[in-house]
């Protein structure tokens, strides 16, 4: 019998280890391309949404506040990374990263990452007094330190959940501040020093602390938003308006204020000051003292409120909405939304006299319909009043500590309490207010809750039974069918 034919590989073993060296550098170059790919995608990537539904636009007041900052900021996630909300926190950060490159941000999931969290808890154990000590944002610049509680970053209703046991509800996410809250964070730890608003007290102004209609508490939240720390001040004896007074406003005195009192404001005023004056025509007293103060500086406020027939919302024709704004600074976002005032008094420019070389520039910026009348003369002509006005007054060759003198004087003060605040758009008209005044031309731009979206899909039994069995038997079962056929034909 002849010998059997002397089996010969098919490939030599230098050939052989050539090939599974070639696989391993091959491998080895994929990994390291989609390593590349991911580090470069952590820090230098585009966002795009293709639906309406999720797309998170940053509002042109944090983009404009983020473009201005050059410090460094930490930002510590401090939260369970399975709550609902934690990817749309993170998303929302990441955008403000990409604005602003100096902020970094860390997260830190409290249930898992014990070590870390303590650590946490440690270097910031001062600001956890008090909180829940779970999904918190701590904003960090330099030493400065704001923490937002996670728990109020949405708002909620109460929903119905079918059960045909018992009446069940839930909490459904209606709203997100998330934008709204972190940027007032970044605003308080950027800024060196809160500024200060002081009100006048002691002539029947509305309260700053009050919690009732009439009250201020509102209105005073929306100045600790802004980073500005609301104060009452006594302007009576020798009680003098302090250096630190960043702005001062005067909310609807109801009796005269003294001529100290108002000498006092007046030198304020001249050594570059800030003030809202707001006037109503529910005051005690015919005239208060703020008209003759306004009157120094080329201002005319009207005894009679205006009534305009077709800009009200009430029967009695009491409040005016407001729709027509000038070209300014101060009322530019405002355009398309309405301001609501109760029975404004309206407020007109004098004839410019000149003052040490120079005069006020005034400017009216809200007004009336073009058919409004006065309220003591409903016969009277028909035309368009202005209720709010401004001065901006720089007197040539006198530098002063605060900058250019401003004024905002409104011919109603009822607009901004607690019953009105929330009505139209004067929320959003106070904060451009305050922050004209100050110069914070960054934050005059709209910033408001973003609605949030849920998507639910809602099975019989049946159809849930079908679906499980789709995706855990028919969908696996399927590859393995393929990889038989595959297999079997590899042997044939």
């Amino acid at each position: 019998m002849a010998d059997a034919p002397e089996f010969k590989p098919s490939f030599s073993a230098a050939r052989r280890w050539g090939i599974r060296l070639d696989y391993v550098l091959r491998t080895a170059v994929v990994l390291a391309l989609v390593g590349m790919v991911n580090y470069l995608g952590a820090y230098w990537y585009y966002r795009t949404q293709l639906s309406s539904h999720t797309r998170q636009v940053l509002a042109p007041l944090t983009v404009n506040l983020l473009r201005s900052l050059t410090n460094d900021i930490k930002v510590t996630l401090f939260y369970d990374k399975e709550d609902p909300l934690f990817t749309t926190v993170s998303a929302l950060l990441k955008d403000y990263q990409n604005v602003h490159a100096g902020l970094r941000v860390k997260a830190v999931d409290y249930r898992w990452d014990a070590a870390e969290a303590e650590s946490i808890k440690k270097d910031y154990a001062s600001y956890f007094v008090g909180l829940t000590n779970k999904n918190l944002i701590i904003f960090d610049c330099g030493g400065r330190v704001k923490v937002v509680n996670g728990n109020a970053l949405a708002e909620y209703v109460p929903e119905r959940v079918a059960n045909e046991t018992e009446l069940e509800f839930r909490r459904k996410p209606v709203a997100f501040l998330g934008e709204k809250m972190f940027t007032a964070a970044l605003l308080a730890v950027t800024s060196p020093r809160p500024f200060k608003a002081c009100f006048l007290t002691g002539h029947g102004e509305h309260p700053l602390d009050g919690a009732d209609e009439s009250g201020y508490l509102a209105f005073s939240s929306v100045l600790r938003q802004n980073f500005i720390q609301p104060v009452g001040l006594s302007l009576v004896g020798t009680n003098v308006i302090p250096a630190d007074c960043d702005l001062l406003v005067i909310a609807g005195p109801m009796i005269e204020i003294s001529s100290s009192e108002l000498e006092k404001v007046q030198r304020y005023l001249q050594q570059g000051g800030r003030l809202m004056a707001l006037l109503n025509s529910a005051q005690r007293t015919r005239q208060t003292g703020l008209e003759q103060l306004l009157v120094r500086w080329n201002m005319i406020v009207g005894e009679s409120p205006v009534v305009d027939p077709e800009q009200t919302e009430s029967a009695t024709g009491s409040d005016v909405v407001i729709s027509a704004y000038a070209k300014h600074p101060l009322v530019n976002s405002m355009i398309g939304y309405g301001l609501y005032l109760i029975q404004p008094r309206p407020i007109s420019a004098m004839e410019l006299r000149s003052r040490d070389g120079g005069a006020p520039k005034i400017q009216p910026v809200a007004f009336t319909g073009t058919n409004a009348v006065m309220a003591g003369n409903l016969r009277g002509p028909r035309r368009q009043y202005a209720v709010a006005a401004v001065v901006e007054d720089a007197v040539p060759g006198v530098v002063t500590e605060r900058g250019a003198t401003r004024i905002l004087a409104v011919g109603d003060s009822l607009f901004l309490d607690n019953q009105c605040l929330e009505k139209w758009a004067n929320r959003d008209f106070a904060g451009y207010a305050v922050n004209w005044l100050l110069e914070r031309t960054q934050l005059l731009e709209g910033l408001g809750p973003r609605p949030i979206t849920e998507f639910r899909i809602t099975m019989t039994r049946a159809q849930t039974r079908t679906v499980q069995w789709i995706l855990l038997a028919a969908m696996p079962g399927a590859v393995l069918f393929l990889g038989g056929l595959v297999w079997l034909r590899r042997r044939s």
